[in-house]
């Protein structure tokens, strides 16, 4: 654990490597995942306003992580207007998130999001656009995509079959990313209109 839900906020975690997955335990005892943080993103901004981290931060494989006390980057973005941006960005972008999630969308829209949206995240930081491995599991996927697990294996297997992705165990290979993004009615924010 990184930390734990209810765990007094002390500081802002930025991935150096590996994945982290960030879920909440709900009074019924079930996991509800919120996330799944790579490398160069932070994790514990949902706790700033409680000062109490509301969620659990787990390593999902060997994980490298740069801890950054609150009070220090709150002076510092005092000073560098650029810092302050950047917070507020990405809050925006954690909202922005959960709104999708929200919507009505049908399980292959929302995986093909979900796929995309990795995707797009790795190359970002410098990785293959179309080849990554699913550290998570994938009851984990499905959790975080508000589905049943079975869904997202009949997804991901209609996908194979109509050669929109490659699966080998964790290794996934997107065959045809212009169609996925299509299918998640992603294609324009991804650069792929026309």
């Amino acid at each position: 654990h990184v930390f734990r839900q209810g765990d007094p906020f002390d500081a802002i975690c930025a991935v150096r490597a590996g994945m982290v997955k960030t879920f909440t335990v709900g009074r019924d005892g079930r996991e509800q995942v919120l996330g799944f943080h790579l490398p160069g993103e932070l994790i514990g901004l949902n706790a700033i306003d409680d000062q109490r981290y509301p969620c659990n931060a787990v390593a999902l494989n060997t994980v490298a992580l740069c801890r950054f006390s609150f009070s220090g980057i709150a002076q510092l973005a005092t000073r560098l207007p650029a810092l302050q941006q950047l917070l507020f960005r990405l809050l925006s972008r954690d909202i922005g998130t959960a709104e999708r999630l929200g919507g009505d969308w049908t399980a292959d829209q929302r995986l093909a999001a979900f796929l995309i949206g990795l995707s797009r995240r790795l190359q970002a930081r410098g990785f293959a656009r179309d080849r990554f491995e699913l550290t998570m599991a994938r009851t984990d996927i499905a959790n975080y995509l508000r589905l049943a697990p079975e869904t997202v294996s009949r997804v991901l297997k209609r996908f194979q079959d109509e050669r929109l992705v490659q699966v080998r165990r964790r290794d996934l290979r997107l065959t045809d990313v212009e169609r996925l993004a299509e299918l998640a009615l992603l294609a324009e924010s991804y650069g792929m209109e026309g």
